[in-house]
């Protein structure tokens, strides 16, 4: 089984956030997100499963997580993104 390290990006009118987070079922924590379950990304109006990495282990993925909300690993994911932000398709 595997563990997921995603990112979401939520959106609020004209404002767009990305969110970070680890799982282990990642269709029913992307349900959860939806349905307003999850605390920091009820107020968006729309979520999008943006990008996510498969992890063997709990350890790795939550390693991942932290990784990606630093400096670095936000400006990874501008970089790793960069065609989709450029694209107009949020």
């Amino acid at each position: 089984m595997f563990y997921y390290t995603y990112v979401l990006e939520g959106i609020l009118g004209n404002r767009h956030r990305l969110y970070v987070g680890f799982c282990r079922n990642l269709k029913i924590r992307l349900k959860r997100h939806r349905r307003g379950d999850i605390k920091t990304t009820k107020e968006f109006d729309k979520i999008k499963l943006v990008y996510y990495e498969a992890c063997l282990n709990k350890t790795d993925a939550i390693r991942r997580e932290r990784q990606l909300k630093t400096g670095f690993g936000r400006g990874y994911l501008q970089r790793r993104l960069a065609s989709y932000f450029s694209s107009g398709i949020s």
